[in-house]
């Protein structure tokens, strides 16, 4: 089932059982809303839509048990990407989202984490379009990603000169967490396709992914950050420039 399918189309495809784990975690997250940091939560993420006022600590503390229930098991590839899409779909509090999230990277369900999961991933990207939600489902294309690089990287290649910021933005940050194992030639292409000049070259989302991609590699190899960065001198913003050294 792909996340392009229409939401009535999702809610066609719905199983008793992704029913009742989206009402468990709604339930849960409604039992502990505090309104008065809900209100500060949105101000300070600038949302339009409204917070329980639940901590992301709390948020894990919530869903981690349902999702670990064996009576709330999803089976099928279907019935995860219906409750992921229902949760995040038909979401009326910001945490819903950050709980459909938790829900997409469940180690329950990593069977699942393949090149089929893009789309969805693409959805949540594009929809969510904003960063705490982009940079949480980064964390999901990064999973895919290292463990499927050749059948992946065309699409992170591809996302990275999308007509879409926020796709953009994730393709920059794909590899935090490779480490070592970081496909330099990737790396390479995504940046450079987001240098200042480019369509969203400008943007401090991408300015600041660009630095934030260099920087996570320069823990690993110094020399090649400081390499890259010089060779770029002129297209690379002062921003990008500045967290890519930070450690250096």
């Amino acid at each position: 089932m792909s996340s392009r399918t229409s939401q009535a189309d999702h809610h066609a495809g719905d199983t008793a059982v992704a029913r009742e784990v989206v009402s468990a975690v709604r339930s849960g997250l409604a039992d502990h809303a505090d309104p008065e940091r809900a209100a500060g939560q949105q101000r300070y993420m600038k949302s339009t839509m409204p917070f329980h006022g639940v901590t992301m600590g709390e948020m894990r503390r919530i869903v981690g048990p349902i999702v670990r229930d064996p009576a709330h098991e999803l089976t099928d590839r279907d019935q995860w990407e219906v409750a992921v899409l229902r949760l995040w779909d038909d979401a009326t509090h910001r945490e819903e989202r950050y709980a459909a999230i938790e829900l997409a990277l469940a180690r329950r369900y990593h069977r699942w984490h393949d090149l089929d999961v893009l789309p969805l991933a693409a959805h949540l990207v594009t929809t969510g379009a904003w960063w705490d939600l982009v940079d949480a489902t980064a964390k999901l294309v990064g999973e895919v990603l290292a463990t499927h690089p050749e059948e992946v990287a065309p699409t992170i290649r591809d996302w990275a000169r999308a007509d879409d910021l926020w796709l953009r933005r994730v393709a920059i940050i794909s590899q935090l967490g490779a480490k070592a194992d970081t496909d330099l030639d990737l790396l390479t292409d995504v940046i450079d396709a987001n240098l200042e000049g480019s369509t969203f070259g400008d943007e401090f989302f991408v300015r600041k992914a660009i630095g934030w991609a260099l920087r996570q590699y320069a823990r690993v190899d110094p020399d090649w950050v400081r390499t890259f960065v010089a060779d770029r001198e002129d297209r690379l913003s002062g921003l990008s420039r500045r967290e890519a050294r930070k450690h250096l």
